[in-house]
């Protein structure tokens, strides 16, 4: 029978929110092994529940400066029709 009394309070306390950078468009880069819509690697989105917040606002800091890896290619199909048309 439960007292009432919260025995996960404190320091170690996960926050009940898991703020997140993802916008549900997941897709992970064959090439760079990061997700095309959050930029987080596989091992940092299957993880990101137990991560603390801190460590979690560490690693959403270091996304944007990830963003050029996935720089739009020349060419591509577009262009392979492009060339054909």
């Amino acid at each position: 029978m439960s007292d009432g009394t919260d025995n996960t309070a404190g320091p170690e306390r996960r926050s009940a929110r898991v703020s997140s950078p993802c916008v549900k468009l997941c897709l992970v880069h064959p090439v760079e092994g990061i997700c095309t819509g959050c930029l987080r690697t596989l091992e940092e989105i299957t993880g990101w529940s137990q991560l603390t917040e801190a460590e979690r606002r560490t690693i959403m800091k270091e996304l944007p400066a990830r963003a050029p890896r996935l720089a739009k290619r020349r060419g591509g199909r577009a262009a392979k029709l492009n060339r054909l048309g």
